[in-house]
């Protein structure tokens, strides 16, 4: 239970966030590289249109038989899920928890203190939650990095809770 983190205060709904599984989830982010092409917005339209286009040209071209490179490619998926860093982006979480109306802050309960962020900075949080395939258990469970980057080499670390006030 030591890696729940409680997420609390000024939300319709109090939720917990169990960083354990989000190695399954399709929304995580490589932290390798995160940062350094953050800068680029992507529209989810234009992403999902490419995907569904490189699919389409694939099956076109090698038909619908499915080929060796496939097989080939998740390989490579699994060992990237086994040596990779990775985070998380923090705003489904906040959106899930619905903060109240007259909300304002997030603070960030860790065993170092509290941080204070207005909530619209909030949004762009991102939790790691690996470091080279393996959890954060010596001063985990989760590292909050700053949306621009700005503290990638010094994380908030040994986060106990998110508080939002």
């Amino acid at each position: 239970m030591e890696d729940i983190i409680s997420f609390i205060g000024k939300v319709k709904y109090t939720i917990t966030l169990d960083p354990g599984v989000w190695i399954f989830d399709d929304r995580r982010v490589d932290l390798n590289t995160y940062f350094d092409n953050e800068a680029e917005n992507k529209n989810e339209l234009e992403e999902y249109t490419k995907a569904v286009s490189k699919h389409w040209d694939r099956e076109i071209m090698e038909g619908a038989v499915v080929p060796p490179t496939l097989k080939t490619e998740k390989k490579f998926e699994k060992e990237k899920v086994l040596t990779g860093t990775f985070g998380i982006p923090f705003k489904p979480f906040l959106l899930n928890a619905e903060p109240d109306k007259n909300a304002e802050s997030l603070i960030i309960e860790s065993e170092d203190g509290e941080v204070q962020l207005p909530l619209s900075q909030a949004e762009d949080l991102i939790l790691g939650f690996s470091k080279e395939g393996k959890p954060l258990k010596k001063d985990g469970p989760v590292y909050v990095y700053m949306g621009d980057g700005s503290n990638k080499n010094n994380p908030i670390k040994r986060v106990k809770a998110f508080r939002v006030e």
